[in-house]
């Protein structure tokens, strides 16, 4: 893998060592999660977040691990970080570190306190609610190592204050227990029970969130660091509380060797593609339902688009044929009137997305192709010829086949957005995209092929899917073109406003990324030109990937940034998605256009935000700073899929 490391001047100042945050996941949805400074800037970072029923619906526990260390004369030194709601970042034990690293994956942080030397290594079980802490001295001693553990019970999205009733504590073996949901064990515990007011977080402050909450300062580990090697460790655990994991040492050389494993099966070309293929088993979880995909850390769930958009990269790159093989069929149980549930972050199942279900056709028939799995195609084929006919016959939100040129379009409904450019301001869509969008269509026509080749594959006649085929790429590409010399986003779209006897709809050429789809699909319906191909990179192409719109558009957004609504304002009008670079290369590809200076921006994204993964988005204009999500499966998931396809 690539190393991540970073020295004093990053760690130890605020800017460079709290924008820049490591992952740990228990394969469930979970996680650990902070700031190289060890500094929280989120309401999310916590050593513990548990997932619920579902990987969306998380609670965080123990939030930090407060390190002290105290000489024999006294003398005490504190390295924990915390950022108070008066402005004061007090203690400021980031100014002591004075070494970060991501070793196989996990964070490794490294004070110095004169000759003292202690280093504190974390993990999580996989396929279990545990972490553990391991703080070891390097070099000097004796000291004693305290650390005070910082908790709550609470909705990973909110906070909680002092107004309300504290967490109730139950004393165990070594420990405790922490509002009957979590326990706590480590060495030498004496409980306290005391709350601390009013800590800040200013990520949150920046999205224009409550930034505050208070945190129950439920007790305190002690340990004696004698001589070099000697360790103190803490464990924490939802679930079976009477059920003690292994030894902390032990729980993170099981990780160090579990990930290990994960790289070689997926025989990574170079340490990049080893480097995404552990990013990417963050995202693959387990729920009781089967294997799933979560979206992004730290705030999404299970989704069936990005899921979908990221199959192929998530599992057929990285050797886990097999656990897609379950979540396909999974999904496919899903199905209904044509649709594939998009199961949303507050655990409802919905059917309100025109693009998923046509993902769903593409992973089906790229799992096919690329592993001669007949047999998974044989099964699925009836709710695959399912969606098809559905499609024709309409279904919700009058998503159907146009009978006038076989191709798809979404009527929509008041305050919805079915593509993925979905983001909606006081319940108004952004960008509706009603009418006929261009990668649905495209989507439309390489689900058409794609299920004609698996249905011959299993023997059947598919002269009617083929026709369907070859009508609707007709129909595109004569429909799509538009003479600003690229491709129309939407065709037939309903006009905002037009004069008494004018036209009701008209052709939308803003230039957006949504084209790419056109060219690079396995069955585009389109090919590609270099002429073509230059025009729209020179609008849209950035070092981490395409904006979604030009920046000569009146409605450009060029900072993805402040409250809520100006987030989501911005979030499809000229934000850089890195999830884009995979047809963006794939149609650089087609046209036979170089493509290996295309990666490098994102290359080095690797240790920018999300350290080791790639973020969910950026800034339009330059620097395009990253946004959202530092951890994103599609965006991790595309850039392994087209490195791996060189």
């Amino acid at each position: 893998m690539i190393e991540i490391g970073f020295g004093p001047q990053i760690c130890g100042e605020l800017t460079g060592g709290t924008t820049r945050e490591w992952l740990v996941t228990d394969s469930l949805g979970g996680y650990a999660m902070g700031t190289v400074s060890g500094l929280r800037t989120r309401r999310y970072h916590g050593l513990l977040v548990v997932a619920g029923e579902t990987p969306a619906s998380r609670r965080v526990g123990l939030v930090s691990l407060d390190p002290a260390v105290t000489w024999p004369s006294g003398a005490r030194v504190r390295l924990g970080a915390h950022e108070w709601s008066s402005g004061v970042v007090d203690p400021r034990g980031f100014e002591l570190l004075e070494r970060f690293d991501l070793v196989d994956g996990l964070p490794r942080w490294r004070w110095r306190i004169g000759d003292v030397v202690i280093e504190r290594e974390l993990a999580m079980t996989h396929g279990r609610s545990c972490v553990a802490v391991v703080h070891r001295l390097v070099a000097g001693g004796p000291v004693r190592l305290d650390l005070s553990a910082a908790c709550t019970w609470r909705d990973a999205h909110g906070e909680r204050r002092a107004d309300g009733p504290a967490p109730r504590m139950e004393p165990v073996d070594g420990g405790a227990v922490v509002a009957g949901s979590f326990r706590l064990a480590g060495p030498g515990w004496t409980p306290q029970g005391r709350w601390w007011l009013g800590v800040h977080h200013r990520e949150e402050a920046a999205r224009g969130l409550h930034p505050e909450e208070d945190l129950w300062y439920a007790g305190r580990f002690t340990g004696a660091l004698d001589r070099p090697g000697d360790t103190v460790s803490v464990l924490a655990w939802a679930g079976d509380l009477a059920d003690e994991p292994p030894a902390a040492t032990e729980v993170v050389a099981a990780a160090r060797r579990r990930h290990r494993a994960v790289v070689a099966a997926a025989k990574p070309a170079d340490p990049v593609e080893a480097t995404l293929t552990l990013a990417a088993d963050a995202f693959v979880v387990r729920t009781g339902a089967g294997p799933d995909v979560v979206a992004g850390y730290p705030w999404f769930g299970a989704w069936s688009r990005d899921t979908m958009t990221s199959y192929e990269g998530l599992f057929l790159c990285t050797g886990r044929a097999d656990e897609g093989r379950a979540l396909l069929r999974s999904y496919a149980a899903t199905l209904s009137e044509g649709m594939l549930a998009n199961t949303a972050d507050t655990g409802r199942v919905e059917y309100n997305t025109v693009d998923a279900t046509l993902w769903f056709l593409h992973a089906v028939s790229r799992h096919v192709t690329r592993t001669g799995d007949a047999d998974l195609a044989a099964e699925l084929l009836p709710a695959l010829h399912g969606v098809v006919q559905a499609h024709l016959a309409g279904t919700r939100y009058g998503i159907a086949v146009d009978p006038a040129d076989g191709l798809i379009t979404q009527g929509g409904a008041p305050g919805t957005a079915l593509t993925w450019m979905d983001a909606r301001v006081h319940g108004a869509p952004v960008t509706p995209r009603t009418g006929k969008p261009v990668e649905v269509n495209a989507l439309w026509i390489n689900g058409l092929a794609g299920l004609a080749e698996l249905t011959e594959l299993a023997g059947r006649d598919a002269a009617e899917l083929r026709r369907l085929h070859a009508r609707a790429r007709e129909s595109f590409g004569r429909r799509f073109p538009a003479p600003a010399g690229w491709l129309h986003d939407v065709v037939d779209a309903p006009a905002p406003a037009y004069p008494l006897g004018g036209a009701a709809y008209h052709d939308d050429d803003l230039l957006r990324p949504n084209q790419l789809l056109a060219w690079s699909l396995p069955y585009a319906p389109l090919e590609p030109g270099p002429g073509v191909l230059r025009r729209v990179a020179a609008g849209l192409f950035t070092p981490l990937g395409p904006r979604s719109l030009s920046p000569d558009s009146p409605d450009f957004a060029a900072r993805h940034r402040g409250g809520p609504a100006d987030r989501d304002t911005a979030y499809h009008q000229g934000t850089v998605w890195p999830w884009l670079i995979g047809p963006f290369v794939d149609a650089y590809r087609k046209a036979d256009l170089p493509t290996n200076d295309l990666l490098v921006g994102l290359e080095g994204h690797l240790g920018d935000y999300g350290l080791g993964s790639v973020s969910e988005t950026a800034d339009g204009s330059a620097p395009h700073a990253a946004t959202g999500c530092p951890f994103q499966a599609w965006s991790v998931a595309e850039l392994l899929r087209v490195r791996r396809g060189r």
